[in-house]
C-alpha cells in the first residue's frame, strides 16, 4: 500500500479559523475545482518518518517551512487506496508566493512530447466551512479532526 504524510497548516482569524489547501498542477486537474483540492502531501517509504515527510513535503510543493507544534490528525484511505496521515500546524504565509517542484507528463497523450508541469499550481486559504466543499473527499475527515482539535470548551 502506497503512504503519503502532509501538514494542514492553519491560521486562527476572528471569523474562525483558515486553512491552506493546494490545487494540483498539470492539465488533468486544469479545469476542476470543488472537490480537486488537496493538503500538501506525498509519498514516503517505510524507512522515512512519516512527519518528516510531511514537512519536507509541505516545503516541496510550496516552500513553506512551518514553525509551530505538529497536531496529529490520523490518517485516512483515499478512493485510490493511498493511505494519507496528516498533522495540523498552525502558521501564516502568502499563498500567492508559493513555490512547488515539478513533475514531467507525456502531454498531450502518446505524442511521445513531454511537458514540465509544477505539482501545485496554486494554494489558497480557506474558512474552514468552505475548505469542506474543495478539499477531496477522502481528506475531508482531516478537516474534521483540525476542526474538533481547534474547538474551544471541554470537548477537546
Amino acid at each position: 500500500m502506497k503512504r503519503s504524510a502532509g501538514i494542514l497548516l492553519y491560521r486562527r482569524r476572528p471569523g474562525g479559523a483558515e486553512v491552506l489547501l493546494v490545487h494540483p498542477g498539470g492539465p488533468l486537474w486544469s479545469r476542476r475545482d470543488l472537490g480537486a483540492w488537496s493538503i500538501p502531501k506525498g509519498e514516503h517509504g517505510p524507512a522515512e518518518e512519516p512527519l518528516a515527510a510531511a514537512l519536507r513535503e509541505l516545503e516541496e510543493e510550496t516552500g513553506i517551512r512551518p514553525g509551530g507544534t505538529p497536531l496529529p490528525l490520523g490518517a485516512v484511505r483515499q478512493a485510490g487506496g493511498k493511505e494519507v496521515r496528516a498533522w495540523g500546524v498552525e502558521g501564516d504565509a502568502d499563498a500567492g508566493a508559493i513555490r512547488s517542484n515539478t513533475f514531467a507528463l507525456e502531454w498531450p497523450p502518446h505524442s511521445g512530447r513531454t511537458a514540465e508541469f509544477p505539482e501545485v499550481d496554486r494554494a489558497a486559504w480557506f474558512p474552514v466551512d468552505v475548505a469542506r466543499r474543495k478539499i477531496l473527499k477522502g481528506q475531508l475527515p482531516l478537516l474534521e479532526e483540525l476542526e474538533r482539535l481547534l474547538r474551544p470548551g471541554p470537548t477537546r
